[in-house]
């Protein structure tokens, strides 16, 4: 399969149900085309995306500003969970809040070295609210965040060097949930490094 000549990654959420219908919300930056019509997701193949999307080969991409959710995500924690609605054309959950939601169905999953390639079909798209634009501090904590989720690939120095700028833009450019974002961030972060004794 292959996407159009033009595509972005593009950072958002994913829900997705077990096989027993628990609900789980993860960070994903699939690979789309302007139309959102197919999505390539890379889940790592030890993630409960990829067993979900493997059990019941259906989900919800999100694309949304809610940088804190995001965070939360990353970090597994997202407790108490936020609002969801069912979807329409899925069996799945619609985050409440969300700018846009797009509805899948798997149609292929093949292992490569690091991640799993996941082709899905968009079956249902809605859109909820106004994107709130681009932001420096958005940015930088969608940033902290993928870099949480990475901490055992990556060197410690180049992650300090860059939370340092990340913390910079939020410093000159975030409100009161971006600051707390990267608050969790930094903590996670910091905990990972105690605990390997790095």
């Amino acid at each position: 399969m292959m996407l159009p000549d033009r595509t972005w990654i593009v950072e958002g959420l994913v829900t997705s149900l077990d096989s027993a219908g628990v609900v789980n919300l993860a960070p994903m930056g699939p690979r789309v085309g302007p139309e959102f019509e197919r999505l390539l997701l890379r889940p790592f193949p030890g993630s409960q995306t990829y067993f979900n999307l493997q059990a019941t080969g259906q989900g919800v991409f999100h694309v949304t500003d809610d940088v804190l959710l995001l965070a939360r995500a990353a970090i597994g924690q997202v407790e108490p969970p936020p609002p969801l609605r069912p979807a329409s054309q899925v069996r799945g959950w619609v985050l409440a809040d969300a700018c846009r939601s797009h509805e899948f169905e798997v149609e292929s999953m093949t292992p490569t070295d690091m991640r799993v390639e996941v082709w899905v079909r968009v079956v249902g798209q809605q859109r909820h609210r106004d994107f709130l634009g681009l932001n420096r501090a958005k940015f930088a904590v969608v940033e902290a965040a993928i870099q949480a989720t990475r901490l055992h690939l990556l060197p410690r120095n180049e992650i300090e060097a860059d939370l340092e700028r990340w913390r910079t833009l939020v410093e000159k450019t975030g409100a009161a949930e971006e600051h707390h974002a990267l608050e969790l961030l930094e903590s996670h972060i910091r905990r990972f490094w105690t605990e390997a004794g790095s």
